[in-house]
């Protein structure tokens, strides 16, 4: 196995495009596990972390600029990050250990392409895009197109992600994400609930997205969850609507860790918690 640390997209890009069987490194906290079990052979590992702002969290147009390399450490320490978005920052604090948040990037979960993924439902609801570098040029891409399936991605061969942006929160409006998994930590979501909001004066939601983990193929967008409780206080018929719509999107699975009605349940059961943890957060209350 070949270990390059280019210091340009430009070289780590040549590098991708020109040998098969290469894998990019930011963080590691899935590769390096995969190279371990011998689950994986690559020809070629490409280590991002030295290229120029890839490990940086830079405001841009209101919203934040984070680099694919920036650990879940780096960005729950960012306090004008974690105040804009801390759905986000929270769900990026809830894979593995404190040992694994110093290494762990919300890119690198992003294209590990788990259903389960925490941080990654979360960037959905807050309409999060990545900005992808290869052989063909940059392009912009919505963070609920990148993942294909279980371990699967849209991205083209030579091509990885180079940065995350998450986009100006706006007035009167926050986002939360809750999971639930058998034990107390250091688990696989067993449903996850994303969901970022914006409320009028008068409480009535104005704007949202509802997004799922671990209920389908891969995260999903729930459009009729976030139509439930648009021009709606939140209040226990708005919820109810928003939690049969999370409950009727779900298509899980069964396994050892849950079955499809208790998925399809939970689903429900969380978006009503996550909706009201975001209203409360968009009203400049402590959560």
């Amino acid at each position: 196995m070949r270990y390059e640390a280019p210091q340009s997209i430009e070289a780590a890009i040549d590098l991708l495009a020109t040998v098969d069987g290469a894998y990019v490194l930011a963080g590691g906290t899935d590769l390096l596990v995969k190279l371990r079990a011998e689950m994986l052979e690559p020809d070629l590992v490409v280590d991002i972390k030295r290229i120029a702002g890839m490990k940086d969290i830079t405001p841009e147009d209101g919203g934040w600029r984070i680099g694919a390399a920036v650990s879940g450490a780096e960005m729950g320490e960012h306090a004008a990050l974690a105040a804009d978005w801390p759905g986000v920052v929270e769900a990026v604090g809830l894979i593995g250990s404190t040992q694994v948040q110093g290494r762990a990037t919300l890119a690198g979960n992003l294209c590990n392409a788990s259903p389960a993924a925490d941080s990654v439902p979360a960037m959905v609801a807050a309409n999060a895009s990545v900005r992808i570098v290869g052989p063909n040029g940059t392009r912009d891409v919505p963070v609920v197109e990148v993942p294909a399936g279980p371990g699967k991605t849209t991205l083209a061969p030579g091509e990885f992600i180079a940065s995350v942006f998450l986009p100006a929160k706006g007035a009167g409006a926050s986002d939360a994400y809750l999971r639930f998994i058998p034990r107390t930590e250091m688990d696989i979501a067993v449903v996850g609930c994303g969901v970022s909001l914006a409320l009028d004066g008068a409480g009535k939601v104005t704007s949202a997205r509802v997004a799922l983990g671990a209920v389908g193929p891969k995260v999903m967008l729930v459009d009729p969850a976030a139509e439930a409780i648009l021009g709606r206080t939140l209040d226990d018929s708005a919820l109810d609507d928003l939690a049969e719509a999370c409950s009727a999107a779900a298509s899980p699975i069964d396994d050892k860790r849950g079955t499809v009605d208790f998925r399809r349940h939970v689903a429900g059961v969380l978006a009503r918690r996550v909706a009201l943890i975001a209203a409360t957060r968009a009203k400049g209350e402590p959560a």
